[in-house]
């Protein structure tokens, strides 16, 4: 979260009421939200391994390229 310039309650937040959660590779998921920062729109994405107790949070990132990972209903 450091290293990537994520404050901590936005990373909670999109834990606890993510937009989406999508399935990933190796049975993960991504939970992510559109989040505004700095001015400007990104996507953030946790990814968790929820195979395991407690679940685990593999990596995060935010994106500006949204439309490559959002989802469309």
């Amino acid at each position: 979260m450091v290293r990537r310039q994520i404050p901590d309650n936005v990373v909670m937040d999109v834990l606890r009421t993510p937009e989406q959660v999508v399935m990933e590779r190796d049975n993960r998921k991504a939970y992510q939200s559109r989040v505004e920062m700095n001015g400007k729109l990104y996507l953030v994405r946790v990814i968790v391994e929820d195979q395991v107790q407690p679940h685990v949070a593999v990596t995060l990132y935010r994106t500006s390229n949204i439309g490559k990972y959002w989802r469309k209903s």
